[in-house]
């Protein structure tokens, strides 16, 4: 069993930044894939980034050239820098992880979800 546990959420005006982090406990030996999903109101959850053991990364267009995700193997923690932040990065932030190259949802492990809110 793994445990996902996020903090650095907040509420930040338009141009800002936040960083979260993720940290995995229990199981994690195993854990291929981390990243993270937004779901705003209204919305389905979404893919913003992900990567893996080997660091290999994936990013959703709308945050391309604004976030950065990044992970430490040693402290099985996964980070995701927002730079440029916009309002509509304005949702529940949710950590996953995956013990294959890429996160299905439906298969991965999850966190509880930190919001982050961006004023304009």
């Amino acid at each position: 069993q793994v445990q996902l546990v996020e903090s650095g959420g907040g509420l930040v005006q338009a141009g800002g930044s936040l960083i979260l982090s993720c940290a995995a406990s229990g199981t994690t030996f195993s854990m291929n894939a981390m990243g993270w999903y937004r779901q705003a109101p209204g919305k389905q959850r979404e893919l913003v980034a992900s990567i893996t053991r080997g660091s290999i990364t994936n990013y959703a267009d709308s945050v391309k050239g604004r976030f950065t995700v990044s992970r430490d193997n040693a402290k099985n923690t996964v980070y995701l820098q927002m730079n440029s932040l916009e309002p509509d990065d304005t949702a529940v932030y949710y950590c996953a992880a995956s013990l294959s190259s890429a996160i299905t949802p439906g298969r991965a492990y999850w966190g509880q979800g930190t919001q982050v809110t961006v004023s304009s």
